[in-house]
């Protein structure tokens, strides 16, 4: 057993918990969904709008940048005013935003409601804390592995959805399907979802502290997200990433000092908390990787890819949900018995053997047969990051500590899609495609896509040994 201390949960009424646990992980898959929904309609953007694809990848990254910035505000906001307050606020603005995006007529108004779309991240941190409030703590993990399960779905299926209504609908049409669902689920949290219990009445946000973050996350995440587009040397992207990071040692000087800080060093340093964010990091570098190395060799024409469109590619992914999906259920049933730690070193290890296998692959199919082991891997170590977190926080923390590795998850991604820009950009190779001759990402610089979250996964591994057993 851990040594831990044990939180006092409430009286536990079962319907009533898994009703608010199928509300809860549906809006988590569905924010995660709409985010990515937008990814294979960049094309058709920047033919309709007249933009370039930097223009249009903006799309992308400043909802990332924004949510990055605001999710641990929001956390903080949880643990003070209540975790359904806070939700609800999110989801109005998410909708208004999605809405708006929705008409917008001009690029800057989608760029403009996109932008502040990015306060939907704020939402995850709050879905896996108000779940955690309402199960015993031996339920907890199987709660925790549902909302993973079904937000990482949400992913999968947001590519292969979207690509399909996008050639269907337009690009908008994806909008116009998702905002509807948005509006009842927002209603049926504030009709059904009790309000956390615990909270701190009496304390206030740190205002200074909380803009200090936010401006070091974004200039962080900025510099990192539009390297490739601005130049890794340009003045912009060197003092962004120059000047997030020294704001963020400053802010910790400075919060030492606060009482109730939003960037919590006293939190951040107890031991599993400081693992699972260090976990959390590197796989969100490997996602960040494969994502870009699998739909690019999927794409690419050959012969340095296989020249699939964009719902093919969509399909070739999906076994990738279908597996991660029953695996993350089984894994949150299985953690109470087991613990989280042999899941984190088996989850690592087949990981690194899915990473090795794609490394060798020589057809989409065998692309898709390693993705299934990497969906098994991946499946283990998503719910049980998460269960290491939670069952390691007071519940009066909760929402703070599952924000901030929100935010550190995102971080690493954006880490991961620059690396994987450099090494395709780097290792290329010229091949006669129609006739012409095309610079390609050579078959060696996937290979190194993959080596890359291997090592990653490797690192996953050897920190998680450091990990107290929470069960």
């Amino acid at each position: 057993m851990s040594n831990l201390p044990q939180s006092k949960d409430e009286p536990f009424d079962s319907g009533y918990a898994n009703r608010a646990l199928v509300i809860l992980s549906v809006i988590a898959g569905l924010i995660v969904y709409v985010d990515i929904m937008l990814t294979p309609a960049l094309p058709k953007i920047v033919s309709e709008y007249g933009v370039d694809i930097d223009q249009a990848s903006l799309l992308i990254s400043l909802y990332t940048v924004v949510g990055v910035a605001v999710t641990p505000i929001f956390g903080k906001l949880g643990d003070i005013y209540g975790k359904k307050r806070v939700m609800m606020w999110i989801l109005v603005i998410y909708l208004a935003a999605a809405t708006a995006t929705s008409f917008a007529p001009t690029f800057n108004l989608i760029l403009a409601s996109r932008f502040v779309q990015g306060a939907g991240l704020g939402v995850f941190a709050l879905c896996f804390s108000l779940a955690r409030e309402q199960f015993p703590r031996n339920l907890v993990p199987r709660a925790q592995g549902v909302i993973s399960a079904v937000q990482v779905a949400g992913g999968g299926l947001g590519l292969f959805g979207g690509a399909i209504v996008t050639d269907h609908f337009g690009w908008q049409g994806n909008y116009h399907i998702a905002v509807p669902v948005i509006a009842l689920l927002t209603v049926l949290i504030f009709l059904t979802v009790r309000e956390s219990s615990n909270r701190k009445p009496g304390v206030k946000l740190d205002y200074v502290g909380s803009l200090w973050m936010g401006a070091a996350l974004i200039a962080i995440v900025l510099g990192l997200s539009e390297g490739v587009s601005w130049g890794w040397t340009s003045a912009t992207v060197l003092g962004l990433l120059t000047i997030g990071p020294m704001m963020l040692v400053l802010l910790a000087l400075y919060e030492r000092r606060v009482a109730e800080p939003v960037l919590d060093l006293r939190l951040l340093r107890q031991r599993n908390v400081m693992v699972a964010n260090l976990l959390i990091i590197f796989y969100g570098v490997s996602i960040g990787i494969t994502f870009q190395a699998l739909v690019y060799t999927l794409e690419l024409p050959s012969p340095s890819g296989f020249g699939i469109g964009i719902t093919n590619v969509g399909l070739y992914l999906l076994p990738l949900v279908v597996v991660l999906l029953p695996v993350a259920l089984a894994v949150g049933t299985l953690i109470p018995r087991y613990g989280v730690k042999p899941f984190l070193y088996f989850g690592s290890v087949l990981a690194i053997m899915a990473f090795l296998l794609l490394s060798t692959y020589t057809s989409p199919t065998e692309i898709e047969a390693y993705l299934v082991v990497y969906a098994f891997g991946s499946g283990m170590m998503t719910v049980s990051i998460q269960n290491l977190l939670v069952l390691s926080i007071a519940k009066t923390e909760m929402a703070l500590g599952t924000s901030l590795n929100t935010a550190f998850r995102y971080v690493g991604q954006t880490l991961g899609a620059p690396a994987a820009g450099a090494i395709l950009s780097t290792l290329v190779s010229t091949y006669v495609v129609a006739g012409q001759p095309v610079t390609l990402p050579s078959h060696l610089a996937f290979q190194y896509c993959f080596y890359v979250p291997a090592a990653a996964f490797l690192a996953v591994a050897i920190l998680s040994t450091f990990a107290r057993e929470v069960i």
